[in-house]
């Protein structure tokens, strides 16, 4: 039989996840390949920090134009927070093979630049 305490734990816990089935309510909503879709959720001393994992082609859809998409997923999850009494903040990892990274190796040094100007 549960006790008291057992009751108000559970019930926290599950109060507590809501900021991690948000994340992947919302992020699911969003990508091409909701099923590429993880998350975990840590807690420490400066709160809640929720990790998010997804597909590298998915990438540019939960980033969005200049982080605009990401922002206001962490805007939202602050909220979300905030009725729970936390402070939650969202890591978004960079997966193995992202476009991201593509660009970062087809940048040219300025010398490059200017040695390819034609006058």
């Amino acid at each position: 039989m549960p006790t008291a305490n057992s009751e108000i734990i559970s019930l926290t816990q599950k109060t507590m996840e809501r900021d991690q089935e948000f994340v992947e309510f919302v992020v699911k909503a969003l990508v091409d390949n909701p099923d590429a879709v993880k998350t975990n959720r840590t807690i420490d001393e400066r709160g809640v920090l929720i990790t998010l994992d997804v597909d590298a082609k998915d990438m540019g859809m939960i980033i969005g134009r200049e982080g605009a998409t990401a922002k206001a997923i962490r805007t939202l999850l602050r909220v979300v927070g905030a009725k729970n009494n936390a402070r939650v903040n969202l890591k978004i990892n960079e997966p193995e093979g992202s476009a991201r990274g593509e660009r970062r190796e087809t940048k040219k040094s300025i010398d490059d630049v200017v040695n390819d100007i034609n006058v």
